[in-house]
């Protein structure tokens, strides 16, 4: 059986850090605990977990910090996790399964990243990473902000999850990063405009935002899963300026580099036709949305709501404008699998249920 050392960048995490630990301290055999610089009780709460408590000075980049992390650990695998991240008990079992049976000819295992939960407990997205790594293969963190742990070798994918449950979002720093990157005058990476791109979008930087994805679809280098992602988000960002041609273009540009259909894809060209109530055409684009079945070996990001409830929650709503009402019902009978107590699906059961009449139900 390997043994696996636990790896850990911490800072004011005093609200999240002992449920993290609580998860993994009965399966790991060491826990290596880096602290960057906390001023609440980090420190106190992590050293009733372990004595390997470490110090290291914040420089504005991440892969530093971690790579300082992986530097502590003596056992043969590295297991790294947020503070803000736990093992579900499915996982628990699965993964004390593989240590168990591990062969230690691997360099890697992959695991899904539940980035995050709705209020009904679905997964709202889901990617592959590196998460626990032969310690002697000496693998390095790079990038300062939405950095990668750069691995090669055997690599095997598993089902276990590691499930990301955020307290609260920090508005703005990795922003500030890449601004500060900007201003040191560093070459961006494709992979650089791509995650620049997307902190511009979430801090509602539309106009910047599109024009860091741009940079990025236009360098031949780069990983195609970002510049598929790139083409998505961009076209995200017209929706939001109101722009509604060139959010369909961008939409159609992806399949450029996506080859296929992807539900994320399809839902969103499937809502650009609702809006302008051209509900047949939208009906095709969601109904394809819930056909196309995820690869198991993805590693870029997955949305599962594009392929479940909110594609059929939106069949309900174009069939109920053409005035099926079976067929509606049907639809939100299909989502409400998913969200059994949301407020729109039990109104619109209630509402097809009685048969009230209704002109129509307004996208949600």
């Amino acid at each position: 059986m390997v043994s696996i050392s636990l790896c850990m960048i911490v800072k004011n995490e005093e609200e999240v850090l002992a449920r993290c630990l609580d998860t993994v301290k009965d399966i790991v055999d060491e826990i290596n605990i880096v602290d960057t610089g906390s001023t609440d009780s980090t420190v106190e709460i992590a050293k009733r977990y372990t004595d390997r408590v470490f110090f290291f000075e914040w420089i504005g980049n991440f892969a530093a910090a971690r790579n300082e992390s992986f530097k502590y650990a003596t056992k043969d695998y590295i297991l790294y996790l947020d503070a803000d991240d736990v093992l579900l008990e499915e996982d628990q079992e699965k993964l004390k399964k593989l240590k168990e049976t591990l062969d230690p000819t691997v360099d890697s295992v992959s695991m899904y990243y539940n980035a995050g939960l709705d209020e009904f407990g679905n997964v709202t997205l889901q990617y592959r990473r590196n998460r626990l790594v032969k310690r002697s293969r000496n693998f390095v963190w790079k990038g300062d902000c939405h950095q990668y742990l750069e691995v090669h070798g055997k690599i095997i994918n598993s089902d276990i999850a590691v499930t990301h449950k955020k307290i609260r979002h920090s508005v703005g720093r990795n922003l500030d990063i890449y601004k500060n990157k900007i201003a040191r005058g560093d070459e961006f990476t494709p992979r650089d405009y791509f995650y620049y791109g997307n902190e511009l979008r979430e801090n509602e930087l539309y106009k910047e935002a599109i024009e860091s994805y741009k940079k990025n679809i236009q360098m031949a280098e780069g990983w195609i899963e970002d510049k598929v992602y790139a083409c998505i988000n961009k076209a995200d960002c017209y929706r939001k300026l109101g722009e509604m041609e060139e959010e369909l273009a961008s939409l159609f540009e992806s399949f450029k580099f996506s080859k296929t259909p992807r539900p994320e894809i399809c839902s969103r060209i499937g809502y650009y036709f609702q809006r302008k109530r051209e509900y047949q055409s939208a009906i095709f684009w969601y109904d394809l949305a819930t056909k196309l079945e995820n690869d198991f070996n993805k590693w870029s990001f997955t949305y599962p709501a594009y392929s479940t409830w909110y594609p059929h929650l939106q069949m309900c709503v174009c069939y109920y404008n053409l005035q099926d009402f079976e067929k509606s019902y049907y639809h939100n009978e299909e989502a409400r699998k998913y969200r059994p107590d949301d407020e729109k699906i039990i109104f619109n059961k209630n509402l097809l249920e009685s048969k009230l009449g209704m002109d129509t139900i307004q996208p949600t």
